[in-house]
């Protein structure tokens, strides 16, 4: 098996030019306590879905247009845990321009650039997240539930179309990768009455590494080192540095120890914040 570490992919010096202004001013108003991130979220959108039309009188709009205007701005839309009961309103108020901002990026054409869109989910995240370390990259279709629940350490990478369902808390260590279309909840319903909401925090420990399609139940911990395959579902803590696999999972096989320390070294990341070196592992899937 070959040791392949990410290699750098440079853009056009006058794109990233752009594409950092664009990112600095976006982060400077947000650093603004004075502006308004609902404000913020509809200019923001408007600007990558319709820039024509951002300047518009929204009356002289057919319907049609008006009602995509409308979805650019978070005042006008109404996401699923504002219907919960046990939501903080307030806090969710101010995160929730941010969120929506998130996911309709992901969904415009500049979602799909790897340095842009790490970046842009890099600045908001640190905003959103109850604590966000160093390093963070998420990549497309990301999806969390409250965001202010949440808890990332330094060097995480969340993929593709991962749901981390901060209800009741998340916390993730350092180090720790989740691959695509992988679920985490906190929070679960009682088998008789589905109104009756349990709402346990889930811990993910430092250098764990969750993959392709599986889920996490809401309330386990799984601790340092360990792994949770694909497609498995996982309904109980797992053991330091021990492999889970299958439905329900169950342990597999041990890594070893020697093994774990004899790992190559970091090498320089090229989609990490600045010239930091980080491990590998957190830039794959």
């Amino acid at each position: 098996m070959a040791f392949l570490p990410l290699r750098p992919v440079p853009l056009p010096d006058a794109t990233t030019r752009r594409n950092a202004r664009w990112l600095g001013e976006i982060e400077d108003r947000l650093d603004d306590p004075s502006v308004d991130r609902n404000d913020l979220c509809r200019t923001v959108l408007s600007g990558l879905y319709v820039p024509r039309l951002a300047g518009e009188n929204p009356d002289d709009l057919d319907p049609t247009s008006r009602i995509l205007l409308d979805q650019l701005d978070p005042r006008n839309v109404a996401l699923e845990p504002e219907y919960y009961r046990e939501t903080d309103v307030e806090r969710y108020a101010r995160v929730k321009p941010l969120l929506w901002m998130w996911e309709m990026f992901d969904r415009s054409p500049a979602g799909e650039n790897v340095p842009l869109g790490i970046g842009f989910r890099r600045l908001l995240a640190e905003r959103v997240f109850r604590r966000c370390g160093h390093n963070f990259k998420a990549f497309p279709y990301v999806r969390v539930s409250f965001g202010y629940n949440l808890e990332v350490g330094d060097d995480v990478v969340i993929h593709r179309h991962v749901l981390l369902d901060d209800r009741g808390g998340i916390r993730l260590g350092n180090g720790v990768s989740v691959s695509d279309f992988a679920n985490i909840y906190s929070h679960t319903h009682d088998i008789v009455d589905g109104r009756e909401v349990y709402t346990p925090e889930t811990v993910v420990e430092d250098g764990v590494r969750i993959t392709y399609h599986a889920t996490i139940l809401a309330g386990l911990t799984v601790r340092k080192d360990s792994m949770v395959g694909a497609q498995a579902v996982l309904t109980r803590d797992t053991d330091p540095r021990w492999v889970y696999v299958g439905i329900p999972a169950r342990p597999m096989k041990e890594k070893p120890a020697d093994a774990l320390a004899a790992r190559p070294p970091a090498r320089p990341d090229p989609l990490a914040a600045d010239d930091v070196v980080a491990d590998d592992e957190a830039g794959e899937g």
